[in-house]
């Protein structure tokens, strides 16, 4: 065997690898790599470009601070989105500055996580062997020595390696050899680590086997247990409550013979009818099965009732054709050439069978639906009075027949539509009465009828308007007639509450009684129309040609007395644009359009012979259209003519009928008028008497409303500038052709 060295032998290993540095000191044949390192210098410098700035080296040395924030500057920050709650244009939220490109979860876990080291230690059982621990060769061996003491025939083996084991001394002088080794030089240093690293390797691995062999199992995540849990109880308590008493009384009565005779024969009176019922229970099944079918038969005979009206609406719109064409898109070229004049178009007429002998007594439009209109048909004729009157709805799709159809005792001297709820409609009567009718139900009977002398006029009822509705939400409408009074009438739950809110009385009209006391005479009511603007002021025309202007909240006197006409107000109008600016027209020929507040009318026209309506348009502050019972219709446009009227048309024949109402539509230009004769006819408006106001050329963003106000102001502005001294005559302009 070779003797190792040992530490005090002197021998050295000499390093090697020195000859490549010696011949660079030396110098022997450097002239190739000198070449090769002026041309590797040559390639590190930097091309300076010709157009490069000069900088100092204060301008180089200074510092330049660049943030650099988080803000996209891609995102948009002024979008606005609409919102339908708030009803306006809202700013949108803005994003987030991450941009997430790809997302997915997942059920991993790394392994040196502390959530996993919690499931591993939960489970029995893994798929895969762990890594092992970065401990110490000492620290490994204890825990081997403690796991081995599991049966005798292990300590006879741990026995047995203890006997063949070294002792401790020689392992120690192994470990100083092995450290005298290490001295002598790389080669046998090297070896020494490589042999005792290979051992180490050798017994970890062994290790891993013996962790491995023993497998643990997972834990069943859905392997659930019954769990028990005491709750809170809530302690008993008693509660106890005093009523009061109910009332007693003390009864006492003498039984008679006669008495219990009656009890007696009551008792057998209910006992036959009882007896009755029970006889016959087929006759009662009969009964019912007889009703269910009137009611099977009566929804049967609402269908088909539907479907005929639109198979007739059908047929009407194509055999009128030509008149639906001319209704929608008629333009007279003919306007072109005449400056201040108009005409108009006759389109439909509708009527009634039942009612050609009767006047059309009022004409309204639904405000809801703009084909709709309502006419009421009554008789203005006192000695000849019918036993009946109709109110009918007519609608432009149909002019054949009417849509609806109510019937009354009486003559219907006027009606109204209630502008929130188109069904409801209230009609007054010519005895005194009003009845609310929906229209959604059975127009045969009033959902509302006045009854009683306390409750209804005493006359005539002229005109009818709904008010607004009250604090409480009941809907309740108004009422005036020949009697002198003024009515408020309130929708109860089951019957109708009247209230007085004026009597017409005259002004300075006390005389002496047939007794010597003085007496008030009153002054019988025609029209009314309430304020657009203020629901709690309306004026009242009366028999006497007097308007009183009133209030709702009170009713000792009036706020305005205009002495208006000579003979009976017919009808007054509010302007749509201007309410402070009404119409009025009465029986003494006039139409006369008067400033609230002032005593004075700003403008008289006499048209001849009485006139019955008159209405502003709805489209023009200026123009207002009036018939008269010569049977015309004269349309006066105060921006183009003050003095007369720019249209005049006859409808009917002069001598034979006369026509009494009148009603501008809400949406298209054309107007209904009705006749004595119970004929409604609709008249379309040439393009002249429908003119819209050109905004100017520098105030283009001018709506059509604000136009219209200025227009009529501008009108009024010079009637009103009289010079000093002027009286205004109540002499009119005749304009009688």
């Amino acid at each position: 065997m070779a003797q190792k060295p040992g530490k005090g032998d002197g021998k050295q290993v000499k390093p090697k690898m020195r000859s490549s540095k010696n011949k660079v000191e030396g110098g022997g044949g450097g002239g190739g790599d000198a070449d090769d390192f002026d041309a590797w210098m040559r390639s590190r410098q930097l091309l300076k470009p010709e157009d490069q700035l000069d900088l100092t080296e204060a301008e180089l040395g200074e510092e330049v601070t660049k943030v650099l924030t988080p803000t996209n500057t891609n995102v948009i920050r002024n979008l606005v989105v609409y919102s339908f709650k708030e009803g306006e244009f809202v700013p949108a939220p803005l994003p987030g500055n991450t941009v997430t490109l790809i997302a997915f979860t997942g059920n991993s876990l790394h392994v040196d996580s502390e959530e996993a080291r919690r499931q591993i230690e939960e489970s029995d059982e893994i798929g895969y062997p762990l890594p092992m621990p970065n401990y110490t060769v000492v620290e490994q061996r204890e825990p081997e020595a403690g796991e081995g003491e599991e049966g005798e025939d292990e300590e006879d083996e741990d026995d047995r390696g203890a006997k063949d084991a070294p002792p401790e001394d020689e392992e120690v002088e192994e470990e100083d050899d092995e450290e005298g080794k290490g001295t002598e030089g790389d080669e046998g240093e090297g070896e020494g680590e490589g042999g005792e690293t290979r051992e180490e390797d050798a017994g970890g691995a062994q290790r891993a086997v013996a962790a491995t062999s023993k497998k643990r199992k997972l834990i069943n995540q859905f392997n659930y247990c019954e769990r028990a849990a005491l709750t809170y109880t809530n302690p008993k308590r008693s509660v106890d409550t005093q009523t009061i008493p109910p009332p007693r009384s003390q009864f006492g009565a003498n039984v008679l013979q006669w008495v219990i005779y009656d009890s007696y024969l009551e008792n057998f009176a209910e006992s036959q009818k009882e007896g009755s019922k029970k006889e016959d229970p087929k006759r009662g099944r009969r009964e019912k099965k007889f009703k269910d079918k009137s009611a099977i038969a009566e929804q049967l005979n609402k269908k088909y009732l539907k479907c005929w009206q639109i198979l007739e609406r059908m047929i009407n719109q194509n055999i009128y054709d030509d008149i639906a064409h001319d209704y929608r898109y008629w333009e007279d070229p003919a306007d072109e050439f005449r400056e201040g004049e108009g005409n108009l178009l006759p389109l439909w007429k509708f009527q009634y069978d039942k009612t050609k002998k009767m006047n059309v007594t009022d004409i309204l439009f639904n405000p809801s639906y703009y084909d709709l209109f309502a006419v009421c048909f009554g008789s203005h004729d006192f000695m000849k009075q019918t036993n009946e009157g109709y109110l009918c709805l007519f609608t432009v799709k149909n002019p054949s027949f009417p849509d609806y159809i109510i019937q009354t005792d009486s003559g219907v001297m006027c009606c109204d539509i209630h502008p929130d709820y188109p069904f409801l409609a209230v009609v007054g009567l010519y005895d005194g009465k009003v009845a609310v009718y929906n229209l959604r139900e059975d127009c045969k009977e009033p959902l509302y009828m006045s009854k009683g002398v306390n409750c209804k006029h005493g006359e005539c009822v002229w005109q009818i308007k709904w008010g607004k509705d009250m604090t409480d939400g009941e809907v309740n409408f108004f009422s005036v007639s020949s009697d002198g009074r003024v009515f408020n009438w309130i929708l109860m739950q089951n019957k109708l509450w009247v209230t007085t809110i004026i009597t017409l009385y005259r002004e300075n009209g006390l005389v002496d009684g047939p007794d010597g006391t003085k007496v008030s005479l009153k002054s019988g009511g025609s029209c009314m129309v309430f304020h657009p603007i203020d629901n709690k002021i309306f004026l009242v025309g009366t028999e006497c040609g007097y308007i009183y202007k009133c209030s709702t909240a009170f009713s000792s006197k009036y706020l305005m007395t205009y002495n208006a006409h000579n003979m009976s107000v017919y009808r007054i109008d509010f302007n749509r644009f201007n309410s402070n600016i009404f119409v009025s027209c009465g029986g003494d020929w006039r139409v006369k359009v008067w400033e609230d507040m002032r005593a004075d009318p700003l403008f008289i026209f006499d048209l001849g012979s009485a006139v019955g309506d008159v209405k502003w348009a709805p489209y023009s502050s200026t123009v207002f259209a009036a018939v008269t019972t010569e049977g015309k219709v004269h349309v006066f446009d105060l921006n183009v003519n003050k003095y007369k009227a720019i249209c005049i048309q006859a409808v009917v024949p002069k001598r034979k009928n006369k026509l009494t109402r009148l009603a501008f539509n809400e949406k298209l230009a054309f107007i209904v008028v009705g006749d004595e004769k119970g004929v409604t006819t609709s008249l379309k408006l040439s393009p002249n008497l429908r003119m819209m106001v050109k905004p100017p050329k520098k105030q283009l963003y001018l709506d059509q409303t604000t136009l219209q106000i200025g227009k009529l102001e501008k009108l009024l502005s010079l009637v009103r500038e009289l010079p000093e001294g002027s009286v205004v005559p109540d002499a009119a302009t005749t304009v009688r052709s």
